[in-house]
């Protein structure tokens, strides 16, 4: 595992998205996993200005994303299906038809996981997967737990969860959703390559237990140190627990 520090989130996203702007200009039909968040924002915001220049289109690339709050419809602002259309989607080339979504919407939950592992299967596996922290160490909504999860599956979010997440649902009058469907960690491990990204003192303890810390559920980010192509990157607060660098 790769950790690279670096000074802010601006610095992060040139390194970040460079390694995705390539991957894609590399094979203009790559799987790309994706993640919501404040997290990987900057990035996103980079990818946009390379796809505005001519640098790179996104209009071949199949897209997974990780997970989505229960209950949620697309066209809800607080959904990570409107999160990544607002941030990346609805401004490059992206085709729509590509885009995978776990359904918060779906009658059997059962089957709707069953039915998005199956598709990460068709399209071959996915060849960059991107990563936030939470500050209980949680990928995904792969919450601290006894075990990790292999594919796709509903999850009761923890408290913490919750409160850092719950501003985004006050500031429109709604209450967040006590549950989410999220991509297990089998689904994260099988990417070829995993970026992670924290920025903020408030996953600084998180980034320790992933880095310094012993692989466990209790720190599910810590199964990363387990996959071979790992790049983590953090800035100065985040990193702020971390030993010499």
């Amino acid at each position: 595992m790769k950790v690279i520090v670096l000074d802010n989130a601006v610095e992060i996203s040139k390194e970040a998205a460079e390694i995705i702007i390539k991957q894609v200009n590399k094979n203009r039909g790559s799987v790309i996993g994706f993640a919501t968040g404040a997290s990987p924002v900057e990035t996103y915001k980079r990818i946009i200005e390379s796809y505005e220049k001519g640098e790179v289109s996104l209009k071949h690339i199949t897209t997974f994303n990780l997970d989505e709050y229960v209950g949620l419809s697309r066209e809800n602002v607080n959904s990570y299906y409107y999160f990544m259309k607002d941030n990346l989607f609805g401004k490059t080339d992206v085709d729509f038809q590509k885009v995978n979504f776990l359904s918060g919407q779906a009658e059997n939950i059962e089957e709707e996981c069953a039915r998005y592992s199956a598709k990460i299967r068709e399209s071959g596996g996915i060849d960059i997967q991107i990563l936030g922290i939470g500050t209980n160490g949680h990928i995904g909504f792969n919450e601290p737990g006894d075990n990790f999860a292999d594919g796709p599956f509903a999850v009761k979010l923890t408290q913490s969860t919750i409160d850092a997440n719950s501003k985004y649902f006050e500031a429109v009058g709604d209450k967040m959703p006590e549950y989410a469907l999220t991509m297990g960690i089998g689904d994260i491990m099988r990417a070829k390559r995993i970026i992670l990204i924290a920025t903020g003192k408030s996953k600084a303890e998180a980034i320790k237990k992933l880095v310094e810390g012993e692989v466990t559920p209790s720190c599910p980010a810590s199964i990363l140190k387990l996959h071979g192509d790992v790049t983590v990157f953090v800035d100065k607060e985040s990193a702020s627990l971390l030993g010499d660098r």
